[in-house]
């Protein structure tokens, strides 16, 4: 996998991409060295609380990011000013964490710990372990207070829908749901959440970008034409999981760290959990969702990935207006890399996205994608979107704004959903038939314990099984 630092590029500042490839104290403490930290002596009435739910690396990346926008004043980082009686988005304070490993429970704690300090006040009465932790760490929370949803996709309409219940704000991270019943479910959660004035942000961070806003606004106002065609890649070296061996709990083995990418009832797989961006960029370069979706995808011969993923997917979205949106994600090694999108109108194109999500936004003279033919380019970014989502929702909460991205975000899962189907199933989906479904793949997941059987089981040789295009079914 390509692993340029979104620091290297022009304007861009470190994300919290570099916190979750750190790992260790002083790693983690070295990529957050110039965040802003919140004011923990602050009020305690005026403190937004945390509860993590999900504490791997992505968890704690997104307590970073909510931590620096907790101790920043409108304005001071994301170009914004406050408005006569706004408040400022400050302080937070995590107090309580969930997990289904102890190992990584306790690890992220004393990484956080030392890396924020007092703003991390959870100490091990509320640090929750088990299935059902999510319940006992939403308690702790009071309502103006955030639950971070940052499990896999498998549990988050559940966690959701509890979060809700108790009247928690909300910040969830992609991917949100493994299979088109999980979204259902989810949009049904999220109405209930507007009624009752819930804040909900969900982390799709790219449409955070002010350099990817600026270029959306170019397009909206004619500069490269009418769209033709947008084509995105993230393609790397793969992701490869051994065959299961017997001796251990084949449950906690499909969730310990690094396998639920592996199997499409826990994040969804491979191919969701890695392209949702780039699909998401495509619906939003084209303001609409798409009518229709065929493609295909395989495995190289002689490979011995023991998951369901295959190593190969290629998309093509077709818009009411005729026009396509390309989608490939390859992960083979030894092969061609590249992680980008471009879009092509009838006047000209562009480049939307860059290296691990960078925000390299162009717009060239004419259909030559080179550095030598631009015609426009943004302002530098001044706070990367990890960052300015949460300076959005923080503000939302701070000033009772109307926020909830939940029905973009689910949409735009349908919408990649749409594509890997097509690839699996091997045949032509619609956006009537993806956004009417109610297919699951695991329809018990609120039911899973430590003794549970694993919703899908390893075969003889320990590999599971990977769609067959005109016999596997996910819609």
């Amino acid at each position: 996998m390509a692993m340029n630092s979104t620091a290297t590029t022009p304007g861009f500042l470190p994300s919290r991409r570099q916190f979750l490839q750190t790992s260790g104290r002083l790693a983690a403490a070295s990529a957050l060295a110039g965040v802003v930290l919140p004011h923990v002596h602050a009020a305690e009435r005026n403190t937004i609380q945390l509860a993590l739910i999900g504490c791997g690396g992505r968890g704690a990346g997104a307590v970073a990011n909510a931590m620096s926008a907790g101790g920043l004043v409108l304005g001071d980082l994301s170009g914004r000013q406050a408005a006569p009686g706004e408040q400022p988005l400050g302080p937070v304070k995590l107090v309580a964490m969930a997990d289904l490993r102890q190992d990584r429970l306790n690890g992220t704690h004393a990484t956080l710990k030392e890396t924020l300090g007092a703003a991390v006040d959870v100490p091990p009465e509320r640090r929750f372990l088990g299935f059902n932790a999510y319940r006992q760490a939403i308690d702790c929370l009071r309502p103006g207070d955030i639950a971070l949803l940052t499990t896999f996709s498998s549990f988050r309409a559940q966690h959701f829908e509890y979060a809700v219940e108790r009247g928690i704000n909300v910040f969830m991270e992609k991917t949100f749901g493994p299979d088109p019943g999980s979204i259902q479910r989810l949009l049904r959660a999220s109405e209930k959440a507007e009624q009752k004035n819930l804040k909900v942000g969900c982390g799709l961070m790219c449409r955070h970008s002010s350099a990817r806003q600026a270029m959306i606004n170019q397009i909206r106002d004619g500069r490269i034409g009418d769209l033709l065609n947008i084509r995105a890649y993230r393609m790397d070296p793969g992701y490869f999981l051994p065959p299961f061996a017997r001796n251990q709990n084949e449950l906690l083995w499909q969730l310990s760290p690094g396998h639920p990418y592996q199997f499409m009832w826990s994040s969804g797989g491979i191919f969701l959990e890695l392209m949702i961006h780039q699909m998401d960029e495509v619906f939003w370069l084209k303001d609409s969702w798409p009518v229709a979706a065929h493609g295909v995808g395989g495995r190289f011969a002689g490979s011995t990935d023991a998951s369901q993923n295959l190593d190969s997917y290629s998309v093509e979205y077709t818009f009411a207006d005729g026009s396509k949106g390309m989608v490939t994600g390859r992960y083979i090694p030894g092969c061609h890399s590249d992680f980008a999108t471009y879009v092509h109108g009838t006047k000209a194109a562009g480049k939307f996205s860059g290296d691990i999500h960078a925000p390299e936004c162009l717009i060239y003279k004419d259909q030559h994608t080179e550095r030598n033919n631009v015609a426009w380019r943004p302002a530098k970014e001044t706070v990367n979107p990890w960052q300015a989502e949460w300076d959005v929702l923080l503000d939302a909460i701070r000033n009772n704004k109307p926020h909830n991205e939940v029905k973009r975000a689910a949409y735009s899962n349908l919408g990649a959903m749409m594509g890997r189907a097509a690839v699996h199933m091997g045949r032509s989906i619609t956006w009537d038939e993806i956004s009417k479904s109610q297919f699951r793949f695991c329809p018990d997941s609120d039911a899973l314990t430590d003794s549970s059987p694993a919703p899908v089981p390893a075969d003889a040789q320990g590999r599971y099984p990977a769609p067959v295009p005109g016999k596997w079914v996910e819609v």
